[in-house]
């Protein structure tokens, strides 16, 4: 009987999710669940075998910019839904993360695309960046019977806020917290158990298990094999192919090291979440506060750049349709 890898140890421990836009990938590791945003959407746009997906969100949105984005967003979650039997995580326009009423309407209209086509909203998790506008966002759209998933986590304030609104699921960042204390701190590298990321993570599964909040959580943005396996217990772990891939060629021992049990025996104060307390914390916490700005920026990028390749599909589109039709 062939040992077990890595990858499979760990599904006994976490729900592992799929962290990409490539549906060979998701196959290849039958995860539970699958998550996108804009950079990986934006990769998976620019190859071949998925251009019928640009060209059918094109012709939905017949010239209409915004509309097509949407749709192309929601075609490539749909072909998802056919992989994983669990949650498509689908990201708002993250150049809308500070206008509440703009977020609610725009998941609003992704709910409706995938409904057109057949997939029911407690499939989707409506992706929204965790700034206090984006949170409130989450806690209407949750109040409508649609999931979400708060992104961009860098912080207790922000994963407790979330909580606190019900939001479905969260995503704390593991790789990028250590990136900044790296460059901070003057460090190489850090050991697992002592990496920030990892850390942080830790404290926010301990947080919400001691104080029975309902909320999944996470753990996303992973630069090493260590940072999950430091992990394993945590609710589910979103994980790109290439770190799959790695856990999947290692047999190496995977012992669990969140306990939601044990959390409940830990001494961890309960904090009440405000808006004067959310902005308060995340102004003390200089790591959380750019990392979320520039997971932003970095996303609002993203977008822009799709968008630029959406534009001149529609140009064109429209160019032959003019030529055929004079």
């Amino acid at each position: 009987m062939p040992i077990p890898s890595q990858v499979e140890k760990l599904k006994h421990l976490t729900t592992v999710v799929a962290d990409t836009g490539d549906f060979n990938a998701i196959k290849k590791f039958a995860p539970q669940d699958a998550t996108t945003n804009p950079s990986l959407i934006y990769k998976a746009s620019m190859m071949e075998e998925y251009a019928n997906i640009v060209d059918e969100a094109v012709a939905y949105g017949e010239g209409d910019l915004s509309v097509t984005m949407d749709k192309l967003a929601v075609g490539f979650g749909t072909e998802i839904t056919k992989i994983v039997p669990g949650y498509v995580s689908t990201e708002v326009d993250a150049r809308l993360s500070f206008d509440t009423e703009a977020t609610i309407q725009k998941a609003l209209d992704i709910i409706q695309m995938y409904e057109e086509v057949g997939v029911k909203k407690e499939r989707i998790l409506i992706k929204v960046a965790a700034t206090w506008e984006g949170i409130q966002a989450a806690k209407v759209l949750e109040q409508e019977g649609i999931t979400c998933n708060a992104t961009l986590i860098f912080s207790l304030a922000q994963a407790i806020a979330c909580a606190e609104v019900g939001c479905t699921l969260i995503s704390p960042f593991v790789g990028r917290i250590m990136d900044w204390y790296k460059k901070s701190e003057g460090v190489e590298k850090y050991a697992a158990v002592e990496d920030p990321g990892v850390m942080s993570v830790t404290a926010i599964f301990n947080y919400f298990k001691k104080h029975g909040h309902e909320t999944i959580v996470m753990g996303a943005s992973f630069r090493n094999t260590d940072e999950i396996l430091e992990l394993a217990g945590c609710d589910r772990l979103t994980i790109s192919p290439q770190l799959l891939d790695e856990l999947s060629n290692s047999t190496g021992d995977l012992p669990q090291k969140l306990d939601a049990n044990r959390a409940m025996d830990m001494d961890i104060p309960k904090i009440e979440m405000k808006e004067s307390t959310f902005r308060w914390m995340m102004n003390e916490d200089a790591m959380a506060t750019e990392k979320l700005a520039e997971g932003i920026r970095g996303f609002a990028k993203d977008i822009v750049k799709l968008e630029e390749i959406v534009q001149a599909k529609i140009d064109a589109t429209h160019k032959r349709r003019k030529v055929s039709h004079p």
